[in-house]
């Protein structure tokens, strides 16, 4: 059963997908999403991820799935072949997020992103006091093990979609467990935010 979490970031993902759309979703894990994206909105989905257990989950889900690096960007995927490209939890793992971004915007019309918040109060507060490498529950790895590679605040992240031309169409704190639209000092609450994007015309 997916913990708490990750059922909110699904269902912030969910509500966000138009249902009968076509739907690609990278890093996708074991398929949780896409299964209940095919069977609960009609949706013709696309799993991608690197690693053999993850795509067999998918496979024994009956659902069809390709496995690719996504630091080698989505050159087997013909441009506009999606209406939604999703990316959670996922992006500060790639050595190029500015480049996958740009690839997803490519290869879908639409992009959903959640990531997580490195100027999240808890996590100055754990550098300042330990003055050690701070673990929390969206960055739950030591430093010798962490698949984690970049770390952004949502600051970071709103300076980078400008700079690359893309446009943030909502942007969702998530705070306490919940998305809090519209949030007071949202990038020292949030432990994590979903995004939905655009190319810019």
């Amino acid at each position: 059963m997916p913990d708490v979490s990750v059922r909110l970031t699904d269902e912030l993902i969910m509500k966000h997908i138009d249902a009968s759309s076509r739907v690609i979703d990278l890093g996708c894990g074991d398929g949780r999403l896409i299964e209940r994206l095919r069977r609960e909105m009609d949706c013709q989905v696309l799993g991608v991820d690197l690693e053999r257990s993850n795509l067999l989950a998918v496979i024994e889900r009956g659902l069809p799935a390709v496995a690719a690096d996504l630091d080698e960007g989505l050159k087997d995927i013909p441009s506009g072949s999606y209406d939604f490209a999703v990316l959670s939890q996922t992006l500060q793992q790639v050595r190029h997020p500015q480049q996958l971004l740009l690839e997803m915007l490519r290869v879908a019309r639409r992009a959903l992103v959640v990531v997580p918040n490195f100027g999240y109060w808890r996590i100055r507060l754990e550098v300042l006091w330990s003055g050690r490498t701070p673990v929390t529950g969206t960055l739950p790895y030591e430093w010798h093990n962490t698949p984690n590679l970049h770390f952004m605040s949502m600051y970071d992240f709103r300076e980078l979609m400008e700079s690359i031309g893309l446009t943030i169409v909502r942007e969702s704190p998530i705070i306490h467990g919940r998305a809090v639209d519209r949030a007071w000092a949202a990038n020292l609450r949030a432990d994590s935010a979903f995004y939905l994007l655009e190319k810019r015309d």
